[in-house]
């Protein structure tokens, strides 16, 4: 394998990094006191809020907990659908 298709092509992570991912996330959940099914509700009363002022792409919505030294933080990723602006005059 040459030198630019080293550079070029997209490496999927591994197993192990993958499952330190996932144990990192269950501590966090853990430690912040957040259970998975909290988790889940909370991701849908978000959607749910927000879906009335905005089109959001559900399937695509993501909430998780994360860790720094000093406190713990809901993240919310919410992806918006393309609205096609239609010009009146």
């Amino acid at each position: 394998m040459g030198f630019l298709e080293r550079l070029f092509q997209r490496q999927e992570p591994s197993s192990g990094r993958v499952a330190k991912e996932r144990l990192r996330l269950v501590l966090t959940q853990d430690r912040a006191g957040i259970s998975p099914a909290l988790l889940d509700t909370l991701k849908d009363e978000i959607i749910e809020v927000i879906s009335r002022h905005v089109d959001v792409e559900v399937d695509a919505v993501e909430v998780t907990v994360s860790q720094s030294n000093r406190a713990s933080s809901l993240v919310a990723d919410i992806p918006l659908r393309k609205r096609r602006v239609s010009r009146e005059r």
